[in-house]
């Protein structure tokens, strides 16, 4: 996510501008402010930050100030559009009374939960979801390849952080997909989201600290590109790599705009021409995007939309109209009337409302932002009268193809490429000749994988069966011996084996499949080709029972599931865990089903104009 917060003002997430490693409570942030009743004022004070899915509010006000002609000055509302980077700044003028409104995350909100929630006037009424974010990252040094390596025994992994900011989700959110708990890394939280003071510089000048949580600008900073490792040239930090993103997690952080309870009650028509005249602009700026994506041409409307932002935003933070602009625009994931009904509505969408402020209030409560659960209440809408006011067209949200899924012919990249685009992994085992996989056993790993099917919505789940070399390798070694073309040497217990003189190593897992497959270890007793063939067959059944079982007990808990994402595929002996076991239970270890969070490539995406 591009988002590009002033320096000066996000220091106030901090009480040391020295990097940190304790958590201040947002108690302590906000100090003493006593609750007040909304300032009764002709205009009403809305704050925006720095980021893509604001522009729409832009043009919906035209401008800073409410314009006759705008879309809400037609509407009758008069709204003054005020900075809102600090969030803590925000929090206080909320509470005081000076506006009704909140900016933020749902994960800001957890973090303000406990200051928001002390008096019912001031509890949050979530209105509205602006967008989802792609372009948010967690970058690392040489050495991580998944994030499941965030987990290092000896020593705490380092991660660079901005205190209070979105990508404390971020980072949740990527620790919790490969399940390590907050307590075994060590956080050093920094000022400010970029710049001197941010998690990048951190990164960069402090070789101790491992991975940091930065805004793509930086993320190329270090590494050169998504796609890239950095090489020490050009302000690059050797080796550094994208380990995460929300370009893959796209569904980790939700923008969103809240209102306090007391206000809502009283404004609910205020409420719903902010809701519908947003929703009106976001289709236009949508369609304007897209137009200049494909065809390389700037409409005036869009330059004229751009030169809004930048006006607003300032030429420091947005430079150029076809880069940096259109650049915030196309880290915004924008999710329409549709996605505000999956979000508020759906109760079997695991990013929707009631799971995204649970995780809110987990992190708000596990990370000591919080000391109680104060959560916030969702709008109490007419989609369909919404829908009507803005002048478009009013569609109940189609899952099957929502957001940038993964597209139906992506399929496993197998080797090297499918280590390089993992994100994170986990596997499950099963017994010899298993050929279904219960709830019952299986239940908190189908709830995992869909979990990570859910937040991952750019991702594909590869659900990779394994089997156990053990009975290959024993008959390539008896067909072997029965034709000469294995010779054995030394004693019962120690045999070394030998092909054309040379030492054959029964852990080159490799090398022992490549000679199979020339059939020279073919015997009239002993098969080992059929062996292997079989033992590929058999993983890859193993890898569809699997995905049938989870999409059944996805079905039975009423989950969505978008099924596109799931890619059964079968290793067969290739990547034992133990290549040559020396016992029943080792051999065990090998007999797996993993399930591998992998990137997707661009051009294998199924772009939709919404992503929800």
């Amino acid at each position: 996510m591009k988002r590009v917060f002033p320096l000066i003002i996000l220091g106030c997430f901090l009480l040391s501008a020295e990097l940190a490693t304790a958590q201040t409570p947002f108690t302590e942030l906000v100090g003493s402010v006593p609750v007040r009743p909304v300032e009764k004022t002709q205009v009403t004070n809305v704050p925006y930050i720095t980021w893509g899915g604001d522009v729409a509010t832009f043009l919906a006000n035209g401008g800073l100030q409410t314009t006759p002609d705008s879309t809400y000055g037609k509407m009758g509302l008069k709204l003054k559009l005020t900075p809102g980077d600090d969030f803590v700044g925000q929090v206080k003028d909320y509470i005081s009374g000076k506006s009704p409104f909140l900016r933020g995350t749902m994960r800001m909100l957890g973090q303000a939960s406990e200051v928001l929630g002390k008096d019912p006037r001031t509890k949050p009424v979530v209105i509205l979801q602006l967008s989802w974010s792609a372009g948010d990252h967690i970058v690392s040094r040489e050495g991580f390849k998944t994030l499941n390596d965030l987990r290092r025994e000896g020593a705490k992994v380092k991660i660079a952080c901005q205190q209070g900011g979105p990508h404390v989700g971020l980072l949740y959110d990527s620790l919790d997909a490969a399940k390590i708990d907050r307590n075994e890394i060590e956080i050093v939280w920094v000022d400010d989201l970029t710049g001197p003071n941010g998690p990048a510089d951190a990164f960069r000048n402090d070789d101790s600290i491992d991975a940091c949580c930065v805004i793509t600008p930086d993320m190329i900073g270090l590494t050169g590109g998504y796609d890239s490792t950095g090489s020490g040239a050009e302000g690059t930090v050797k080796g550094a790599k994208v380990l995460n993103s929300t370009r893959d997690m796209s569904r980790s952080i939700a923008d969103v705009y809240a209102v306090r309870s007391d206000w809502y009650k009283a404004n609910q028509s205020v409420v719903d021409s902010f809701v519908a005249g947003y929703l009106k602009e976001t289709e236009q700026l949508v369609k304007m995007r897209k137009q200049f994506e494909e065809t390389q041409r700037m409409s005036g409307d869009y330059r004229n939309a751009l030169t809004l932002a930048q006006t607003i935003f300032g030429a420091e933070v947005l430079p150029t109209l076809e880069v940096d602009a259109h650049g915030l625009l196309l880290d915004c994931g924008f999710v329409g009337l549709p996605g505000q009904i999956a979000f508020f509505r759906n109760s079997s969408n695991l990013s929707g409302f009631d799971p995204k402020m649970k995780a809110a209030l987990d992190l708000a409560t596990a990370w000591g932002y919080a000391t109680i659960r104060s959560g916030f209440d969702p709008p109490s809408l007419n989609y369909q009268k919404i829908a009507k006011t803005a002048g478009i067209k009013y569609e109940t949200p189609d899952f099957a193809s929502s957001g940038s899924e993964v597209g139906s012919d992506f399929l496993d990249p197998g080797g090297d490429i499918l280590d390089d685009r993992t994100i994170v992994s986990f596997t499950i085992s099963f017994q010899p000749n298993q050929g279904t996989f219960s709830a019952d056993r299986y239940g908190s790993e189908f709830n995992r994988a869909i979990q990570a099917a859910s937040t991952f919505g750019n991702a594909a789940i590869i659900i990779r069966g394994h089997a156990d070399p053990t009975k290959s390798l024993l008959d390539m070694i008896k067909a072997g011996l029965e034709k000469g073309t294995i010779k054995r040497a030394g004693q019962s217990g120690n045999y070394s084996y030998f092909v054309n003189n040379k030492k054959l190593e029964l852990t080159d897992t490799d090398t022992i499949i490549k000679l199979i497959q020339t059939g020279q270890f073919e015997s009239a007793n002993h098969k080992p080709r059929e062996t292997v063939n079989a033992a590929l067959n058999l993983s890859m059944a193993r890898s569809k029972a699997v995905k049938d079982s989870l999409i059944k007990f996805a079905k039975n808990q009423k989950f969505i599931l978008v099924e596109e994402q799931l890619k059964p595929t079968g290793a067969g002996i290739s990547e034992p865990l133990i290549p040559k076991p020396s016992s029943f239970l080792e051999a065990q270890q090998n007999m797996r089903v993993e399930f591998r969070i992998v990137r997707v490539p661009a051009e294998a995406l199924n772009e939709s104009d919404f992503a929800f």
